[in-house]
């Protein structure tokens, strides 16, 4: 793989030719091309603007932590892209899903160059090159309660569950309780356009966010009393071109209806799960020094 550089500022890299040892400069097209093999960065300095902000200390916590995502979609993907920035030292991804261009509005690692790529595949390639210390374990599957054995969520560990499936969410709230792991989770992003409409809520405390509302009946029947964060809008827009698709006699009949997102609002999302995330950590850090 390799990454081009302006040569406004004259870079020097310092490569191993196969046959001798030299200090090669290679200048292509009045870029310098440098191939990723041949740097050697160091998490300490990809991570020294969090070092300033938060202190070495938090960001070595950072880095001894797993965080397991479920789902890779316009939530998901973007929380784990801040995740590894900020530091995180493995990141556990779970999605079964391919890459489609429909995807590309709203998903990180959705590209014209990854359509058909498992987005595991095509999320844990643009990790790593971001950072390359971060161990990156990933999981092809859909989560639910015929593959919970899969995920060996245990204390300590942080979830951020970016699942649209209502039982699966029920499922992995039981799961994370059960396992003493602390799990934020996305509600509804779709038919929203407004970001500044997001909000962080217990989940039995949001308000007129329809998924929570029937994530919380379900956890009502299944006798779950504890309480977790989640991110989630009220904003509520009307639904347009509900999609239908046609019958062999001509008629028409409505097919499963595909919601509207837009990454303005997915993203965002994303973002504030990172940031739940990192300032537990950064609590519980500050609790234990105390």
């Amino acid at each position: 793989m390799y990454i081009r550089s302006s040569v406004q500022e004259i870079l020097h890299v310092a490569c191993k030719s196969p046959t001798k040892n030299t200090c090669c400069t290679s200048v292509r097209h009045s870029s310098i091309v440098v191939r990723m093999e041949d740097l050697k960065i160091g998490s300490a300095e990809i991570l020294d603007r969090m070092a300033r902000l938060v202190g070495e200390e938090a960001v070595s916590a950072f880095e001894r932590t797993r965080v397991f995502v479920f789902g890779l979609g316009g939530v998901g993907s973007w929380c784990a892209e801040a995740l590894t920035r900020s530091g995180i030292g493995h990141l556990v991804l779970v999605d079964d899903d391919a890459v489609c261009a429909s995807n590309i509005n709203r998903q990180i690692e959705a590209t014209i160059n990854t359509i058909g790529m498992y987005k595991t595949d095509a999320l844990s390639d643009r990790i790593r090159s971001i950072n390359q210390t971060c161990i990156v374990t990933t999981i092809r599957a859909t989560y639910s309660a015929k593959t919970i054995s899969l995920f060996d969520i245990g204390p300590g560990d942080y979830v951020v569950d970016a699942i649209d499936s209502i039982q699966s969410k029920i499922d992995l709230a039981e799961q994370c309780a059960s396992a003493g792991a602390v799990l934020f989770s996305s509600m509804g992003t779709a038919l929203k356009l407004d970001p500044t409409k997001l909000r962080v809520a217990d989940i039995w405390k949001t308000e007129g966010c329809p998924l929570a509302r029937l994530v919380r009946s379900g956890l009502r029947k299944h006798g779950f009393s504890g309480s977790y964060q989640t991110v989630y809008s009220a904003e509520q827009l009307p639904r347009r071109n509900s999609p239908s698709s046609g019958m062999p006699d001509g008629s028409l009949r409505p097919s499963k209806i595909v919601n509207g997102s837009a990454v303005q609002v997915t993203a965002t999302a994303g973002m504030i799960l990172c940031s739940l995330v990192i300032n537990d950590i950064i609590s519980k850090k500050v609790r234990s020094t105390t």
